[in-house]
């Protein structure tokens, strides 16, 4: 058995019984005595999570599938270790067992004995797939957030191909990825860090040179906007009950821009309409989400960036169905829609920011 934590508000039930590898990065020892950092991903299956059968769990569909994440949820790696190859080439490592040792080094290519730190998740190996009657839907795992960071990234590089695309351009133009936004995004890499803001001051520090004056750094942030892409609830065919009667984002209808009076999301009434703007002028739909009275509300790191150094933030992301599962499903015709928003968003903000007068 291997042991595992879990990570954020996982759909927990939905691990067991699926075909799943390990992925992440390991410190290796080079042969001149340095130290590598290598990414691995073990393609094939090598673990589960079996469920106990029906049979010596007879109340189950009448109770309720309620696993202690302590006890069953540890993945099976194999029944008898001890007569493994593996025993034989690898010297006593209590952290961890030697037979995983020697499937990442087998991968890797290096002996196992030079791996000095292993950082691994549980993943699925299914591949991610389009579904549905008209092949409209797309089945993957981590949809959460990796659509929006794969939209964002292609819309900017996308939208600065060209010398004539930044010729008449004078804001700039960047995409923050981060990680930990489930647990809080107070970490080295997450969102709390300060780290988008010190590359913004380094960039406007390089360009300002000395012909910009005091306060330049606290100026070009209040000049700026933040679009806070995280995945969005869309409603769900069997529980729309779920959602406000008003405020029922579908697939396949465009982002939906979150709202949230208690400040779980960054949105305001300015913030969404410079957003929807821009997709006016480029005929994109878009979409509102509020939470029902009655419910909690998630958040986004959206909050967190715009009260660091208050910048004007407009929250927003994919509708998609079975959210933190290991399977999740959104729209394909979306990702577009969002790409297409998102590059919008590059190409056309600082002329439609320029054109609104806000009496404070």
């Amino acid at each position: 058995m291997v042991n595992v934590q879990t990570y954020g508000g996982g759909l927990w039930h939905t691990w067991f019984d699926r075909d799943l590898s390990v992925a992440g990065r390991v410190i290796v020892r080079d042969s001149n005595g340095s130290f590598l950092h290598k990414l691995v991903k073990i393609k094939r299956p090598l673990l589960r999570v079996p469920t106990l059968a029906i049979h010596l769990d007879r109340t189950v569909n009448k109770d309720g599938f309620k696993p202690n994440l302590e006890t069953h949820l540890i993945p099976l790696l194999s029944i008898k270790p001890d007569e493994t190859s593996a025993e034989s080439k690898v010297s006593s490592k209590p952290v961890h067992h030697p037979l995983l040792l020697q499937i990442l080094s087998d991968e890797l290519g290096c002996c196992a004995d030079d791996i000095m730190s292993i950082e691994l998740n549980l993943c699925d190996t299914q591949p991610s797939c389009l579904g549905g009657g008209n092949n409209e839907f797309i089945f993957s795992g981590r949809l959460d957030n990796l659509a929006s960071s794969y939209c964002a990234l292609r819309a900017l590089i996308d939208s600065c191909r060209l010398p004539a695309d930044l010729s008449t351009e004078h804001a700039v133009r960047m995409v923050a990825l981060f990680d930990n936004e489930e647990v809080g995004s107070d970490s080295f890499q997450g969102a709390g860090a300060p780290t988008m803001f010190q590359a913004m001051r380094r960039i406007i520090d390089s360009l300002a040179d000395k012909y910009v004056g005091e306060n330049a750094f606290e100026r070009a942030i209040r000049k700026s906007f933040l679009v806070s892409a995280d995945m969005a609830h869309g409603v769900h065919p069997n529980f729309t009950d779920k959602h406000e009667e008003h405020h029922r984002p579908e697939m396949q209808k465009g982002l939906v821009i979150k709202h949230n009076a208690n400040q779980r999301y960054a949105t305001s009434g300015i913030t969404a309409f410079l957003f929807k703007e821009v997709g006016k002028i480029h005929n994109l739909p878009t979409q509102e989400f509020a939470v029902r009275n009655d419910m909690g509300c998630g958040s986004t790191i959206g909050p967190i960036l715009a009260s660091g150094v208050g910048i004007r933030t407009v929250d927003c992301g994919i509708a998609q169905l079975s959210m933190h599962s290991v399977r999740e499903v959104c729209g394909k015709e979306d990702i577009d829609i969002a790409y297409q928003h998102f590059k919008a968003f590059y190409q056309s903000f600082s002329h439609v920011d320029s054109k609104l007068t806000i009496d404070y």
